[in-house]
């Protein structure tokens, strides 16, 4: 039914083709100088329906099956007036693999566009598809059946090589297009070109948001991708650009770019906001009634990368040559910024301790050497350190004090210091 229905459409495109035509010879026949009217295309329409042409020599330009898709594929049809309507591309049938909530996400845009989505998944969403006209197939070998023009890989990262290697290459056609969504490309581009059939397409893609962040519309955001093999003024060519094009009117940024600098430049951002927020995750962070706009942003960026899957943020480790790299920075920084941190401090500590430097504002008149003693009700010149039972929180800086009873245990240790703990006094 397939064949025949094309069979069909090709015959009626070749029927208008041909009229366009033999009105183009009759205009080339008439006068330059006899401006188109009611009366010359009324000639028009009657030669050719009498079949007049027929004893006129117009063999010397014949009309091929080429020059027919050419046509069809062209803009610039001669036939193409302002009385015609131009010949626009068919809806593209497009195949996503993987209908979880990325798959869910994408395929709105395709339906809005009038494209035909299909979809097949581990998990049942006919209902969903049923409600949003889509076809749904319960296994992969049923969707190729149907030989979609585009097929996207939205699986996960660590599951994307035995989905691949699953699929029924042989019940594609020879110039099928892949595409995928992964937030990595190297590997999906080396595991495509390894399995893939020559003469399939090949387009890497990554959409640089998703379902929280593209909610209100993708205008402006980003969308990276890269034609790794996708022939040259063919039919593939042309759906490549039709499916591109589905992002492109979405309003996305277009930015072509190689795997490799993809990845690069995907570890030193997202690799890193996912491992930051992973991090924040385990502080237990709340929201007080005091609230910076900074805090906030910390806040909105643990809760939307704890909101995706752990094997999700592993795979952006395990399958991106440069996460490790950067993972490593990131520790080296942590330790940089503890070293400013504590070196200052110790800094400040031995000068107090050491030098005896008093606290800054203070009178300098107790750290002078006075062999006479201050009254009683003189306040002593306070110091950085301070007494032993205020530094109960600061352990690394001071011994706790020992437990005293009573008066006699005062005494005991002042008679004997040398059996006492090192509590400044």
């Amino acid at each position: 039914m397939a064949s025949a229905a094309a069979a069909g459409a090709a015959a009626a495109a070749a029927s208008s083709l041909l009229t366009c035509h033999y009105k183009a010879q009759t205009q080339a026949i008439l006068p330059h100088n006899s401006a188109p009217n009611s009366t010359s295309t009324a000639f028009t329409n009657s030669c050719i329906r009498s079949g007049k042409f027929k004893k006129v020599k117009l063999q010397s330009v014949p009309v091929k099956r080429t020059h027919i898709l050419n046509q069809l594929c062209s803009s610039s049809d001669p036939c193409v007036g302002s009385d015609s309507t131009t010949i626009e591309s068919p809806p593209l049938r497009i195949g996503i693999i993987g209908f979880g909530n990325f798959g869910q996400f994408i395929s709105k845009a395709f339906k809005r566009q009038g494209h035909i989505v299909l979809a097949t998944s581990r998990s049942d969403y006919s209902d969903y598809c049923q409600h949003h006209g889509i076809e749904f197939y319960s296994n992969i070998d049923a969707l190729c059946e149907e030989q979609p023009d585009v097929i996207v890989v939205c699986s996960s990262i660590l599951s994307t090589e035995t989905v691949v290697r699953g699929i029924p290459m042989h019940k594609l056609r020879s110039d099928t297009i892949f595409a995928d969504v992964l937030s990595v490309k190297q590997f999906p581009r080396n595991l495509f070109l390894e399995v893939l059939p020559p003469g399939f397409g090949l387009v890497c893609t990554h959409p640089m948001f998703g379902p929280e962040s593209g909610k209100h519309g993708w205008a402006g955001l980003p969308f990276v991708h890269d034609k790794v093999r996708i022939a040259k003024d063919t039919v593939q060519e042309q759906r490549c650009a039709q499916f591109l094009s589905i992002f492109e009117q979405e309003g996305c940024t277009m930015v072509e770019m190689s795997c490799e600098e993809h990845d690069r430049h995907a570890a030193g951002s997202q690799f890193i906001t996912h491992t930051i927020g992973r991090i924040l995750s385990h502080l237990n962070l709340e929201s007080t009634p005091i609230n910076t706009k900074g805090y906030e942003t910390l806040l909105q960026l643990t809760e939307n990368t704890v909101s995706d899957s752990f094997d999700l943020y592993y795979g952006l480790f395990m399958y991106n040559v440069n996460a490790t790299e950067q993972i490593e920075n990131l520790d080296r920084a942590f330790e940089t910024v503890k070293q400013k941190l504590f070196g200052r401090l110790h800094d400040i500590l031995r000068k107090q301790i050491v030098e005896r430097v008093p606290l800054q504002g203070t009178s300098s008149s107790a750290s002078s050497s006075s062999s006479t003693k201050a009254p009683r009700d003189q306040k002593q010149t306070p110091y950085f350190l301070p007494s032993s039972q205020k530094m109960k929180d600061l352990s690394s800086f001071a011994m706790p004090p020992l437990p005293r009873e009573n008066k006699e245990d005062v005494n005991l240790a002042a008679s004997h210091p040398n059996e006492t703990s090192l509590v400044p006094r």
